[in-house]
C-alpha cells in the first residue's frame, strides 16, 4: 500500500476520532453538566489517535505529508512539496 494510501486513510480514521470526540463531550454535558474532565478525555483522544501522523514521511527526502510549508493540514499531499517523490505509487516489493 502507498504512503498516500496509507496516510488518506489515517485521514479518514482521525475524521471518525474527532466525531467521537465531539460526541463523548456533547453526551457528558447533556446528561452530567458541563464537564472540564469530558473536555480534558477527547483532547487526549484526539492526542494518541494522531501521533502516528508523524509516520508519513517521504521516503526519498522525509518531509511529512500532512505538512504545508509550517502548516498541518488535514489530508495529505500526493506528491511530495519538497523532492517530487510520487507518494501515490506503492514501493516495491523488492528487497
Amino acid at each position: 500500500m502507498s504512503l498516500y494510501a496509507r496516510a488518506a486513510r489515517h485521514a479518514w480514521r482521525m475524521a471518525g476520532v474527532v466525531v467521537l470526540a465531539v460526541l463523548l463531550v456533547v453526551t457528558v454535558d447533556r446528561f452530567y453538566g458541563h464537564s472540564t474532565l469530558a473536555f480534558a478525555a477527547a483532547i487526549m483522544m484526539l492526542l494518541v489517535a494522531n501521533a502516528p501522523m508523524l509516520r508519513f514521511n517521504c521516503p526519498r527526502c522525509g518531509k511529512n505529508a500532512f505538512f504545508r510549508g509550517p502548516f498541518v493540514v488535514f489530508w495529505p499531499n500526493r506528491v511530495c512539496t519538497r523532492c517530487g517523490e510520487d507518494l501515490a505509487v506503492a514501493p516495491s516489493q523488492i528487497r
